[in-house]
């Protein structure tokens, strides 16, 4: 990290007030690169600052950059070394398309299993995303880049995202939605992303407690708080709030203009229309109300230099102040392509083999069906969209790797993720549906395919974005009527999906095998083609639960979309696999939390204690085939009277290799976060009593057990 010679404080000293209103708000960029800008002072040689999407990678308009696979992806790894070498080539990309901060990562817990924004974020358990979200600001910042985790508090859904209340209590908002942004801070992150939403009442833009509060007084904070784009709620209350920059600086026509999106039907929600009116021009409030609130006294002066200070200090922290900024850029290198192929392979979670039907023989011939399998799944909609210089898909990436013959079949029409930045196939466009070789969507095709084939492999996806929250659990379109009949027609079926989230799948038991793929970026054919063939063990691991559509916890619909403009958080802490574990559930998940299966077989061994906070365990590879485990350690807590727990939480995991034949000896730590818990009256709390460590393959296959003291 450079060193900030400069000294902020003169440079705000120096500064007219004009000049410190100019600093605190969005503008137009003149590049067209930026996705935020802030104006430099040429006459203190204060530069220009430029602020990129993320967090699947770099988004530039009309430039190429690596697309990385989804961040729900990313997490299956159980791996955050992984995810902190991807913070390190994205900033690096940041880099070398000129840009200073990266508005990432996305790190808000998967509460609604509907939500259209899940593929950017890590995983429904506290301890997961912390870890992801650390690592990633790591990786961005180590490189002389700011990383900007989003969104700060409690954004778990799209519907009515301007709007409404996320009414949640402390305790909840501390063991839950606040520890990521905790760890995101400790790990060094220069910026963080207020979200649109309201909490208990308040928008964040204007929430003083949670903003100033708790992430700047308790946390010691000291970067800058971002607002989300048109996410501004009021001048003063946002300034006197803690929020220190204002974006984006563009009217809503402009951002039409720049990017196609059309703000009445993709940023605004039925109901919305109050928070950005339908072609207001959105300049900044603060370049409009700032600087005559200061003058008034509605908002301190000395609020107004610490805005400025704070946004500088970063400036100067990676040494763009001093002009020591921008060495190290690189983009679309080899490694980064190779680290995309990794962390799409390595996230790959492999839900069910029947009778080994996977990994796939070199010579099988391969019906290849699904409307996706022609096209790389990339992602999502809405602001991480990334365009890659090159893309493998399915098809391509099969075809490649066998030696047997390849045939293939849409089966259904395609399934078409919305995008923010263009239109799309144009209704009634005869090639919308074009397919290779002049396919044709036909089911019973697919299944006759099938039929002539050793193995089927059906590749399903669904389509979410930003913006928009998911109707169902269930695939759109025909799909999983195509995969009921190609499974019934086939000898073998394997399904791949390709998902943002967790989804139902009707026909699993009818199935030989499923392969949970996510958003796989850029590399998705090779990645897939190198688990199916077994070139790659299937060491990811879900980090949500999947289970049928009504048995989550916000089924309710109280607490999902919510009544009116409030979502009731009133299941408390009981989300994911904390609400399955219960003792009143009445629901099995369909595939437990932490559930990923292996092409090896892995043994466990007694759990043993080390020292307060570790527990070690030896893993034995007790096949004939190198492998990946993914294991993980649950703390079950002792009874307190009239305190209502989760019964296991996760404390700890390690994503290790094993030899064939061979054996390791795996320590995990035990996060102190398993073992606390937040009481209204007296903060923190960690009970007395004796604890016990479950070790083991998921939140439901426990190995081996173990005791600690508290």
């Amino acid at each position: 990290m450079a060193s900030p010679d400069t000294d902020v404080s003169d440079l705000v000293d120096s500064l007219s007030l004009d000049e410190k209103c100019s600093l605190v708000r969005g503008a137009a960029d003149p590049e067209g690169t930026a996705t935020g800008y802030v104006p430099g002072v040429p006459r203190l040689d204060i530069p220009e600052f430029r602020l990129a999407d993320g967090p699947l990678g770099i988004r530039i308009p009309g430039r190429s950059s690596t697309a990385f696979p989804a961040s729900i992806a990313v997490a299956s790894t159980f791996d955050p070394e992984l995810a902190r070498r991807q913070g390190v080539a994205m900033a690096r990309e940041a880099k070398a398309s000129g840009q200073h901060a990266v508005l990432g990562p996305g790190l808000n817990l998967i509460r609604v299993p509907n939500c259209g924004r899940n593929f950017e974020y890590y995983a429904e358990d506290p301890v997961v995303t912390a870890d992801f979200a650390a690592a990633v600001v790591e990786g961005i910042q180590s490189e002389d880049v700011l990383a900007t985790p989003k969104h700060y508090v409690a954004n778990n859904q799209e519907t009515k995202r301007l709007v409404v209340s996320a009414e949640v209590g402390e305790r909840a908002l501390r063991e839950l939605y606040l520890p990521g942004f905790e760890a995101a801070v400790e790990a060094g992150a220069g910026s963080v992303m207020t979200a649109y939403n309201r909490v208990n009442g308040t928008h964040m833009s204007d929430h003083r407690r949670l903003v100033t509060e708790v992430l700047k007084d308790e946390w010691g904070f000291d970067g800058y708080v971002v607002s989300d784009w048109f996410g501004t709620e009021s001048a003063v209350g946002a300034a006197t709030a803690g929020l220190d920059l204002e974006m984006p600086g563009i009217s809503l026509e402009a951002l039409h203009e720049a990017f196609g999106l059309d703000p009445d039907a993709e940023m605004l929600e039925e109901g919305d229309d109050e928070s950005i009116p339908a072609g207001e021009t959105t300049t900044p409030r603060f370049a409009t109300e700032l600087k005559s609130a200061v003058e008034s006294g509605a908002v301190p002066a000395d609020r107004l230099d610490d805005m400025v200070a704070r946004i500088l200090g970063q400036m100067a922290r990676i040494g763009l102040l001093d002009g020591d900024w921008g060495d190290g850029g690189a983009l679309d290198t080899p490694d980064h392509r190779d680290l995309a192929e990794t962390l799409a392979a390595r996230g790959t979670v492999l839900l069910k083999n029947d009778d080994g039907s996977l990994p796939l023989s070199d010579d099988a011939d391969v019906a290849l069906v699904g409307p996706g399998v022609a096209e790389a799944m990339l992602g999502g909609g809405g602001s991480s969209e990334v365009t890659p210089a090159r893309e493998v898909s399915a098809l391509e990436g099969i075809r490649a790797r066998t030696d047997g013959s390849v045939a293939f079949e849409p089966g259904v029409e395609r399934v078409v993720t919305p995008s923010f930045f263009d239109d799309g196939p144009a209704d009634g466009d005869d090639h919308a549906d074009d397919f290779p070789g002049g396919k044709t969507p036909d089911i019973d095709a697919a299944a006759d395919c099938a039929r002539e084939a050793d193995v089927a492999v059906v590749v399903v996806r669904d389509a979410t974005t930003e913006g928009a929250d998911r109707e169902t659990l269930r695939l759109p379109g025909e799909q999983d009527e195509l995969v009921a009949a190609v499974a019934d027609a086939a000898a073998r079926t394997v399904v791949v999906v390709q998902s943002g989230g967790p989804v139902e799948l009707p026909w699993r038991d009818s199935v030989d095998a499923i392969v949970e793929s996510w958003y796989p970026g850029q590399a998705d054919g090779d990645a897939l083609a190198s688990v199916l063939y077994g070139d790659a063990d299937p060491s990811g691991r879900l980090p949500v639960t999947f289970a049928p559509e009504d048995s989550y916890p916000t089924a309710a619909e109280e607490r999902f979309p919510g009544v009116g403009e409030e979502a009731q958080y009133d299941e408390g802490v009981f989300v994911g696999y904390r609400h399955f574990d219960a003792a009143d559930a009445d629901d099995e998940p369909t595939y437990p939390f932490g559930h990923g299966l292996s092409y090896a077989t892995f043994e466990y061994g007694d759990a043993e204690v080390r020292g307060d906070d570790a527990v070690a365990v030896e893993v034995t590879n007790a096949s004939d085939r190198d492998g990946r485990e993914v294991v993980q350690a649950y703390v079950r807590p002792p009874a307190v009277a009239g305190v209502e727990r989760p019964m296991r939480e996760l404390a700890g995991y390690a994503a290790v290799e094993v030899a064939a034949g061979e054996t390791e000896t795996v320590e995990l730590s035990l996060s102190e976060h398993a073992f606390r818990r937040y009481d209204d009256s007296e903060g923190w709390t960690v009970d007395a009593g004796e604890y016990v460590v479950e070790v083991g393959r998921s939140s439901r296959d426990v190995r081996a057990e173990t005791t600690v003291s508290r």
